[in-house]
C-alpha cells in the first residue's frame, strides 16, 4: 500500500455483517443537461431500514425519505462544465474528478444549484453506506469477497482512477461505491455517526490506492475539510 492518508477506524474487518434487506430495486433515474453535451445522472433510492456499521458497532438507522444518489462519482467533465477548471491530476473526462476538498465540494454544489435549482448537497454517511449495501448483507455489495474484476482497489494494480462506471453498478444501479475514489460525506463530526459539530469530515468507499478492507461497506475515513489528494472525490445527492 502506498499510504494511509488521515485516521481510519476499520469497522467490522472480521465476520459477517449484518443488514436488514430491504425489497428495493433500482428506481427511476433523472438525467440533467449541465451544458454541452454534459449530464447528470441521479438514481432515486427508496427510504427503509438497515443495520449501519460492523458487527459489534452497528445500530439500526432508518431512512424516512426516499434520495436520489449519483449514479456515478462526479467526472472531471461535470467538475469543468460547473467550475471552468480541472484540479485533477490523473486527467480523463469521464474520470472521477480529484484532488477536492470537502470545501471544494460546497463550492461545486452552490454553483450547481444555482444554475439548476436542483437542491443537490453530498450524502449523508447513513445515506451513503445504505446506497452502497444495497440491501446486502454481507462485507461488499456483492458478496463477502472483493476482487480486481469487481472494483478499483490497491490489488487491482491500475494506480490511478478509472472512467466511472468501469465495474457492474450495486443492486441499487449505482456504479463505483466500492474503491475509485473516496467519496466525501456531508458529516462533519467522526467520533459519532451523523451530522453535528466537529472539525473533520467523513469520506466513504475506498479508493485505487488502498487495500480491499478500506473498500468495505462499513468502513469508516476522515479527514479535514481543507485536504486535497489524487483519490479523494465525491458524488451527489439530492431530496426532492
Amino acid at each position: 500500500m502506498k499510504r494511509i492518508l488521515g485516521i481510519v477506524i476499520v469497522l467490522g474487518l472480521v465476520g459477517a455483517l449484518t443488514v436488514v434487506a430491504q425489497e428495493v430495486k433500482p428506481g427511476k433515474v433523472e438525467v440533467i443537461d449541465l451544458g454541452k453535451g454534459v449530464r447528470l445522472e441521479m438514481v432515486l433510492v427508496s427510504a427503509g431500514k438497515f443495520m449501519m456499521g460492523g458487527p459489534e458497532k452497528d445500530h439500526e438507522v432508518t431512512l424516512t425519505k426516499p434520495f436520489f444518489m449519483g449514479k456515478y462519482e462526479v467526472t472531471q467533465e461535470q467538475w469543468f462544465e460547473i467550475m471552468g477548471v480541472n484540479p485533477s491530476r490523473e486527467k480523463g473526462r469521464m474520470f472521477p474528478v480529484t484532488d477536492v476538498s470537502w470545501n471544494d465540494c460546497q463550492d461545486f454544489i452552490k454553483k450547481l444549484n444555482a444554475k439548476t435549482n436542483g437542491g443537490y448537497r453530498l450524502p449523508t454517511e447513513s445515506e451513503w453506506e445504505y446506497a452502497c449495501r444495497a440491501g446486502s448483507t454481507t462485507a461488499y455489495s456483492f458478496g463477502d469477497k472483493i476482487t480486481p474484476k469487481d472494483a478499483n482497489y490497491y490489488d487491482s494494480k491500475i494506480g490511478k482512477p478509472v472512467a466511472v462506471g468501469s465495474y457492474k453498478p450495486n443492486a441499487f444501479g449505482l456504479y463505483d461505491m466500492h474503491g475509485n475514489v473516496w467519496e466525501w460525506c456531508e458529516d462533519n463530526r467522526f467520533a459519532k455517526y451523523g451530522p453535528a459539530t466537529g472539525t473533520f469530515r467523513v469520506l466513504r468507499g475506498g479508493s485505487f490506492n488502498l487495500f480491499e478492507s478500506f473498500a468495505r461497506s462499513s468502513l469508516r475515513f476522515f479527514y479535514l475539510p481543507t485536504i486535497r489528494y489524487v483519490d479523494y472525490g465525491f458524488r451527489l445527492a439530492m431530496t426532492k
